[in-house]
């Protein structure tokens, strides 16, 4: 496959994961009513692990387990089992759109981690991008307002979650195997998440429930392996702006099992956010051209 052909796959699936996480994070939503948040979160982390394990381990048998650094692979499934929670508990009381929205200020979230703790250069056009998705950000949440909720600070502790475990898998993986990650992130959030599974087990009244809670193993599943596909195909730069994508499967999932539009002031804090967003990774593709030019005598 050409450079062409192989970017605009890798997009295709950057694009389908962000339908199934929207997917996901729907399911979610519509279980939390019955379904206890940790039992759920166990189900989700157990189906990816065996799924993952199962599918993985008769081609690679326990070579996939190899790690140069066992340490950071722990602390990169905490870090995720951490979001999923914020995650779950965001969902359970905040519409879908609005939700997804807010964490999708993840990338400008890692920009300002690069300039505190990595200490890397930042200009001024990124720094603007920042503050405009965070002003989207209080746009949506909105705070003092009538329509604020204490739980619209939850997806915050997502963002901050899983703006360190980007940081971190940026790093593990110039030297780690992405299937070697994935292993990990399910297995520890699984072994996490079954400490807690004795105080949250529920019996649940209908089957329609257990489907529920499979859907959604399956759709974390293939969501985070199309992920891992779509990085092999193509570059982080590339990809981010089609990330954005998800927030409109999310606001339609949301309309079609829960009939929830968001409202003026949420929509024009969503746009604020998908365009410092966009904005955001087009500036990191201007900046690798720059960068690979050559230099006149």
């Amino acid at each position: 496959m050409n450079a062409a052909g192989s970017s605009l796959a890798g997009i295709a699936l950057v694009v389908a994961a962000g339908a199934c996480f929207s997917a996901l994070d729907t399911t979610t939503k519509y279980i939390s009513v019955s379904v206890p948040l940790l039992m759920a979160l166990w189900f989700r982390y157990a189906f990816q692990a065996i799924a993952t394990t199962v599918t993985v381990l008769p081609v690679r048998g326990m070579s996939a387990l190899r790690t140069l650094h066992p340490k950071f692979q722990v602390l990169r499934g905490v870090l995720l089992l951490a979001s999923s929670l914020f995650a779950f508990a965001s969902l359970k009381y905040m519409p879908v759109g609005e939700f997804t929205a807010i964490v999708m200020i993840a990338p400008l979230a890692i920009t300002v981690l690069a300039a505190t703790v990595l200490k890397e250069k930042v200009s001024a056009m990124r720094w603007a991008l920042v503050a405009g998705g965070f002003a989207g950000t209080l746009v949506i949440i909105r705070p003092g307002g009538d329509a604020f909720h204490w739980a619209s600070l939850l997806p915050l502790g997502l963002v901050s979650t899983n703006a360190w475990f980007q940081v971190l898998t940026s790093k593990l993986a110039r030297t780690e195997d992405p299937v070697t990650m994935h292993l990990y992130t399910g297995w520890v959030g699984t072994l996490i998440a079954s400490l807690a599974l004795p105080f949250a087990w529920a019996t649940l009244p209908d089957w329609h429930l257990w489907a529920a809670l499979c859907f959604m193993g399956v759709l974390a599943t293939v969501g985070h392996f199309m992920l891992i596909l779509a990085y092999q195909r193509a570059p982080a730069a590339t990809l981010t702006p089609y990330l954005y994508a998800q927030i409109a499967f999310a606001m339609l999932g949301g309309w079609l099992v829960f009939s929830h539009v968001p409202d003026r002031w949420s929509m024009v804090g969503i746009v604020m956010i998908a365009i410092c967003g966009a904005g955001g990774a087009w500036l990191t593709v201007r900046e690798s051209r720059m960068a690979l030019e050559p230099v006149e005598a």
